[in-house]
């Protein structure tokens, strides 16, 4: 949808521009992106100095020197040793910096090595005459340098100089002259480093060639003219990178010999510096694919003399209004941004204009951008410029704007120019309307939303700046831009637009305003035209109305399959509103083994907002399955965006199981939007790691700790459940925030030095936010998660059980007291579709009948019926005991699990660690078809002995089920190494030394790597902590604590404490057969929880059902 969302933008906005529908899509189909080529400045200069040649060096002599050799096979990473220069390294260096030294060590190991890799130096000294060898280390090491290359050659001169100083050591004129009075004793060194030296070789042409090629701050390392990134400076880093990219531009060179465009007889370097990504000079805010756009689809008669209407326009017609004043034709349009009273100003028009006459594809326009309030005295170059535009012929006007911009102001404004009317210019500089500069400076402020005076570049649309003060933006500047917008998108609009026979002022305008429309848009794959030779018989047609602006779309699709059927529902609604051409294409596999299909997916969506007959709008979207198969057993799901929290809240029927034969008459069911999510990962930038434990809160002004998360070590992640709005995220009052700084964010909307970071959540796609954090100086040896240490603000503890449930508490009052900790069993379970919740309720009367400690029960709220989510605050009510409700989002990044009862069963294991209130220290699990014979509080006090969790392990007593007993053979016999197989039915965690060694993070690794492989993890909940025993290790509890009727004699039942009703592979006998026939209480329990019912159901239920309704504010 957000490519239709896109594309429908540039259509709408091509529309305004009064082109024509079939012309639209010839437009669209142009690949007008910029491209991610890496830019190269031109190495052909004079001022640098080459260390070796490779074709003419004796050294290198043994080697081949025919291109041909870059044909022959080699292995793999061998790098070949060819008599050619196709690699050149250049460092441009200040030979005083402390990195100069790491630096050239790099560069002469690739020498030393006979690495076939030209070097070369750039030396940026001072260029001040006055400054001579003798007081300037820069100019001495320069000047002997010099010296010694004219005595011996480069790489002695090479060498001599820079393996003198030591590495992060500073240069002094003092090493300068140890160093030539040790090779050369019998040489005056006043002549060579002082005033009079004649060996001042390239230190003005040094300077000058690295101010011209603009590549940034010293030192500066490229490799053949591309300058590496920052953090590629590392020795290390420089190394490795450098022969990538030998390797990575060997088979560039290998297709230009195969295609034979690079022989023998050719110069290697003229080939490379001659290719489409050199350019004279590289400005970094040109080449930024951080880029941003002027709107100018708009087609209006406003213009910018009229200032009263002009102030009212939105910013779309005022950049139609600047535009409209526009008259030259060429196919890149260029605004100059300036103060032009103000040399700083004149300075970027005079280069625009020296650019101008050198190019036939440019045209320039003016806005003045005035550092203060417009007035006659002010004014004059400005008045002057707009007078000789609106009375002169072009040529006349460019000629004298030419001498305005050299600084003849005061002249030319006297004498004007040759050829110009002298007369009608004085008539209109001299008139008293200030319209156009009101009209600017409104512009520059309101759309452009620049200061005062400030400078800027506009291009097709595209603006470049502010530019800073003294930021250079000269001719090689404007050339560049030109041919970044010629080669990306100018000349491909150019020539569509020249079929439409529009006239020449306003096609000129048409590529400007397409460019900028087209350009914004992000970047995304490159568009191919698809071509079908005969599809009379294999096609689906369905035409637009005729006339209107429509999509022209195309689906090749196999009809059975799982995505066809996601993909249908969408077609459907994109042809109801008669805007789409489509065509779909019918591409079915050529043997089919299966046809039927066992998932039916539907779309809940609607072409437009529908009303009913009163006029109110419609109950919404729904999703219908209609025609559907009677016999076999579905399950009901939502697969929802990432970002979406969504439940079920009315239904009668079981959505896990729906027997279509034994329903009266539809299964309808209602969902609602609960919460949006806010995703996040964090990272320490002194570690680069994720600060494990750290927590976040998230409020609002009035209310600072609504929800709180703590961060996972798996990518740093963290999730807060929200709803729209703007919300505040800080660090946890307490030991996050003592230990902790935010020290920059991304994706948030506060400024970059905020402590507290706003996020707006104000549609319903996904936000993801990136927070990096540092240690405060005086904790940097502190740590989170350390013994004994916890947060002490009750306060938190309190807002997290918020955030991870929806804070149900029945019967007893929840409170935050220590005793009320240690005394409360917590025991977690999950249930899924009415059999297994009719089992839950059971194994809960079963706890409470046998537990006299209070009873704390959290439960899985994402799978839990609505009708479960009613009657248990009431059971709560008459039993006295404690429940919450949680809930977690499966991160994007973790595997995703397709089959409800997978994904149930990783809920289980998986996120352990980021499920419960950090005040839970200890928590039981229990499975739903359990029933429990004993005091649990026996369990939750057993010693685990150091792990940090505990498993009952599988009875081996019932010899007759040996041959189900897969891990006693293969794989898990090796991997265990005498170790028990332990069941997931029932184990109780420590979540203190869970989190503290991060087993939760081990867990979710193990889990990516395993879960990849469809045929490992056959038994998710139990197989993955079996898997890691060796890494998380398991407490085996006494194997009375689990009796279960497959695996465990009958002589052993008497001593179970809790019974397990697993499945039998043998006899596969139904759960509610086998709960009768095992467990002697298990149908009075059952009973009791239908009398509970009945009352509930015909007294109370409504009451629930309204206390639920009111928390989820957000409704789909």
């Amino acid at each position: 949808f957000e490519v239709l969302r896109s594309e429908a933008r540039v259509m709408e906005g091509l529309r305004s521009l009064l082109i024509e529908t079939p012309f639209i899509h010839d437009i669209l189909k142009l690949n007008v992106q910029p491209s991610d080529s890496d830019y190269a400045v031109d190495i052909r200069n004079p001022a640098i100095n080459w260390i070796n040649n490779l074709e003419t060096d004796s050294r290198y002599s043994s080697w081949p020197y025919s291109v041909q050799e870059l044909l022959r096979p080699t292995f793999p990473g061998v790098v070949r040793q060819i008599r050619k220069n196709f690699h050149s390294l250049v460092v441009i260096l200040d030979p005083t910096h402390e990195s100069s030294a790491e630096l050239l060590n790099v560069a002469e190991m690739f020498y030393s090595n006979n690495i076939p890799l030209r070097i070369g130096l750039v030396f940026v000294v001072s260029d001040v005459d006055e400054i001579d060898g003798m007081e300037d280390a820069g100019v001495a090491l320069l000047r002997a340098f010099n010296y010694i290359t004219a005595e011996l050659d480069a790489h002695t001169a090479f060498d001599t100089m820079f393996n003198r100083v030591p590495s992060g050591g500073k240069l002094s004129v003092g090493d300068v002259i140890k160093v030539l009075e040790k090779k050369f004793p019998y040489v005056e060194v006043g002549s060579i480093l002082g005033p009079d030296s004649t060996y001042d070789n390239n230190r003005k042409e040094g300077r000058g060639y690295y101010l011209q090629t603009g590549v940034g701050p010293l030192p500066v390392v490229m490799y053949n003219g591309m300058p590496y990134q920052r953090e590629q400076l590392d020795p290390e880093e420089l190394e490795t990178v450098t022969m990538h990219k030998i390797l990575e531009t060997t088979s560039f060179y290998q297709r230009a010999v195969y295609m034979g465009e690079l022989a023998t007889d050719q110069d290697v370097v003229d080939f490379i510096m001659t290719q489409p990504n050199v350019v004279p000079r590289i400005n970094p805010r040109i080449l930024s694919t951080a880029r941003t756009y002027l709107d100018l689809s708009n087609t209006n008669n406003h213009f910018i003399d009229e200032y009263a209407r002009f102030l009212f326009l939105d910013t779309r017609e005022k950049s139609t209004a600047v535009a409209n004043n526009d008259g030259y034709i060429r196919p890149v349009t260029f605004w100059v941004v300036g103060d032009f009273d103000q040399p700083s100003g004149r300075q970027l028009l005079y280069d625009a204009i020296r650019h101008m006459k050198t190019s036939n594809n440019v045209r320039l326009g003016l806005i003045n951008n005035p550092s203060d309030s417009p007035s006659e005295e002010n004014s004059r170059v400005a008045r002057a410029i707009w007078a000789a535009m609106q009375t002169q012929t072009a040529n006349n006007a460019k000629n004298y704007i030419t001498k305005l911009a050299k600084e003849e102001t005061a002249e030319a404004l006297e004498t004007g120019a040759d050829g110009m009317d002298v007369a009608l210019f004085k008539s209109a500089f001299e008139g008293p309307k200030f319209d156009f500069l009101l009209s600017h400076a409104v512009y520059c402020r309101d759309v452009l939303k620049l200061g005062n005076g400030q400078r800027a570049v506009i291009s097709n649309g595209r603006i470049i700046g502010p530019l800073e003060d003294g930021e250079v933006f000269n001719q090689d500047d404007f050339l560049l831009l030109e041919s970044i917008i010629l080669k990306t998108s100018g000349e491909r609009i150019k020539s569509k637009v020249q079929q439409f026979g529009v006239e020449e002022d306003r096609a000129s305008d048409l590529v400007m305003k397409i460019d900028s429309l087209l350009s914004s848009q992000p970047k995304g794959e490159a568009r191919i035209e698809h071509a079908f030779a005969d599809d009379r018989y294999s096609a689906v047609k369905i035409r637009p109305t005729e006339g209107d602006v429509y999509f022209d779309m195309v689906a090749v699709i196999d009809p059975v399959t799982r995505d066809a059927q996601k993909l249908a529902p969408l077609l459907l609604v994109r042809t109801a509103s008669n805007t789409c051409h489509l065509g779909v294409l019918s591409h079915s596999k050529y043997s089919l083994t299966a046809i039927c299909l066992s998932i039916f997916y539907r779309y809940v969506l609607e072409p437009e907002v529908l009303f009913q007959t009163d006029g109110s709008f419609s109950p919404g979207p729904l999703a219908k399955f209609l025609d559907m198969p009677q016999t076999p057993l579905f399950t009901l799901n939502l697969n929802t965006p990432e970002s979406w929290m969504v439940e079920s809240i009315r239904t009668r029927y079981d959505l896990d199981n729906i027997y279509l034969e034994e329903v009266d008459s539809i299964v309808a069911a209602e969902y609602e939007l609960e919460h949006l999510l806010l995703e996040g990962h964090c990272f320490d930038v002194s570690t680069g790691q994720p600060p494990r434990g750290l927590q976040f809160t998230l409020g609002t002004p009035s209310d600072p700790v609504i929800v709180d998360t703590i961060v996972m070590a798996n990518l740093g992640y963290f999730q807060l459940k929200a709803n729209p709005g703007a919300w505040i995220l800080k660090l946890r009052k307490g030991r996050s925030d003592e230990i902790y700084k935010i020290y920059s964010h991304d994706g948030t909307d506060s400024p970059a030095d905020a402590d507290d970071l706003i996020v707006v959540l104000n549609n319903f796609k996904s936000r993801i936010i990136k927070v990096k954090v540092q240690k405060r100086p005086e904790k940097f040896s502190e740590e989170l998660l350390s013994d004994g240490t916890q947060e002490n603000d009750s306060g938190f503890w309190e807002s997290l059980t918020r955030y991870l449930s929806l804070s149900f508490t029945g019967g007893v009052k929840m409170e935050e007291s220590k005793q009320e900790k240690d005394d409360v069993i917590n025991i977690f379970s999950v249930a899924s579709g009415h059999l297994y919740e009719r089992f839950l309720r059971i194994m809960m009367l079963s706890v409470l009948k046998n537990t006299k400690t209070p009873v704390k029960f959290w439960f899985l709220k994402n799978y839990l019926s609505p009708a479960f989510k009613e009657f248990i605050p009431y059971m709560a009510e008459q039993y006295g005991f404690q429940y919450e409700l949680v809930q977690y989002k499966w991160p994007r990044w973790l595997h995703q699990q397709t089959e409800k009862q997978r994904i149930i069963w990783g809920y289980k294991i998986l996120f352990l660690d980021v499920l419960f209130p950090l005040s839970v220290d200890k928590f039981l699990f229990v499975d739903a078809d359990q029933i429990v014979r004993t005091d649990l509080k026996e369990l939750r006090d057993f010693d685990l002995e150091g792990a940090p969790y505990g498993y009952t392990p599988f009875c081996e007593s019932r010899r007759e089920m040996d041959g189900f007993r897969f891990w006693k053979s293969g794989y898990w016999a090796s991997h265990l190494a005498g170790r028990k197989y332990h069941i997931s039915a029932l184990y109780v965690v420590d979540l203190k030394k869970f989190r503290k060694i991060a087993a939760g993070d081990r867990l979710r690794g193990q889990y990516q790597g395993l879960s990849q492989d469809p045929n490992s993890l056959s038994n998710l909940d139990q197989d993955l902590p079996n898997n890691m025993i060796h890494q998380v290790p398991i407490k085996s509890l006494p194997q009375e604590w689990l009796w279960c009727e497959t695996w465990c004699d009958d002589n052993s039942k008497k001593k179970a404490k809790t019974i397990d009703l697993c499945n039998n592979p043998q006899t596969k006998e139904p759960k509610l057969q086998a709960a009768v026939r095992i467990v002697a209480e298990w149908s009075d329990y059952d009973q009791e929880i239908k009398r509970l019912k009945g009352p509930c159901e015909d007294a109370g239920g409504n009451r629930y059902k309204s206390i639920y309704s009111k928390t989820s504010p957000i409704s789909t």
